[in-house]
């Protein structure tokens, strides 16, 4: 009887917890139409949704875009009180500019949102097909940049007492691929991390979102083949033969029965996690968003080194030089 007790209030308190957590999940910030948002890398993708949603929430949004033809194409589907402004992340003189001129705008407000959401996906493969530079360009957008812009925002943001929110990835993570998207990935979970911590006390939050594999630009499986198939064409007669000659067409078909099964095509879910972020009374410290990555490189990345490596290494065709063993 007294286990049956035990087991009853067991389920209630289970309950009880997990309906103030759900409470306390859905609680808002008041008074937030009109605030200010800054977003990065509005051409497409999720930068180019949230814009648009927020925009549509009375957010007073300031989008960052790297071309005209983004900017043009992104005022023509939003109100009046959108802005574009022209920003490419690796430009450090640029970010000062658009900084200075973000002051002019929010004057007294402040910045409420920043979303760092600029990223590449730069060239994905094996580490020994690389040099420097394949490295240097995504580490110089997705973190150097992001660094560089919250560095210029943070004094609106603390302000306003506002949110930061950085695009990182499941990749931050974990590393199934060679190539500078983990790396800068990896640095930006660390960034976040600090930050977070450090703007504690000036009653600014700071947010990470870890998307999977969706849909967009920055993950087109053809473009990712069609540049890897370019350095592989270019590679030394030793390396070709340590991989062997069939390598790369095994390997492109092992990728993109992965891409089939990972992909998500609808990526509402990441903006509706930047929204939350932005909006919550109690946002999350990390989001981790998509099917993928929930199901799976998440609970993966939490796994020893030894099942992490046996799972993806199932994933990647054997080499020729292997044979020679």
């Amino acid at each position: 009887m007294f286990f049956y007790i035990l087991l009853f209030l067991g389920i209630i308190g289970t309950i009880s917890l997990w309906w103030h957590w759900t409470a306390r999940d859905r609680m808002k910030v008041t008074n937030l139409t009109g605030k200010y948002i800054f977003i990065t890398g509005c051409d497409t993708g999720f930068g180019n949704m949230a814009a648009k949603i927020f925009d549509k929430k009375g957010f007073r949004v300031i989008a960052g875009c790297l071309t005209e033809t983004g900017a043009k194409e992104l005022k023509a589907v939003t109100s009046k009180q959108l802005q574009t402004v022209l920003l490419d992340v690796r430009d450090s003189d640029r970010i000062k500019k658009v900084a200075a001129w973000v002051k002019a705008e929010v004057q007294s407000d402040g910045l409420w949102g920043l979303v760092n959401n600029a990223g590449i996906m730069g060239l994905s493969a094996p580490t020994d097909w690389l040099d420097i530079e394949h490295f240097r360009e995504p580490i110089e957008v997705n973190l150097i940049g992001l660094i560089n812009v919250t560095l210029n925002m943070l004094p609106l943001i603390k302000k306003a007492k506002g949110r930061i929110v950085n695009v990182s990835s499941v990749g931050g993570r974990l590393a199934f691929s060679g190539g500078g998207y983990f790396p800068s990935k990896f640095g930006v979970e660390g960034f976040n991390d600090s930050l977070r911590r450090d703007m504690k006390a000036f009653g600014v939050k700071v947010c990470c979102i870890q998307p999977g594999l969706f849909k967009t630009s920055l993950s087109n499986p053809a473009k990712i083949l069609e540049e890897k198939e370019v350095i592989w064409n270019k590679l030394p007669p030793d390396i070709k033969k340590q991989y062997g000659e069939e390598y790369f067409q095994k390997d492109a078909a092992k990728k993109q029965k992965l891409s089939k099964i990972c992909l998500n095509k609808d990526i509402s879910p990441v903006v509706q996690c930047m929204e939350h972020a932005l909006t919550s009374l109690h946002p999350h410290a990390h989001y981790v968003v998509g099917q993928d990555a929930k199901l799976f490189w998440n609970p993966l990345s939490r796994m020893p080194t030894v099942i992490q490596d046996l799972l993806l290494m199932r994933n990647r065709v054997e080499l020729a030089v292997s044979h020679t063993k």
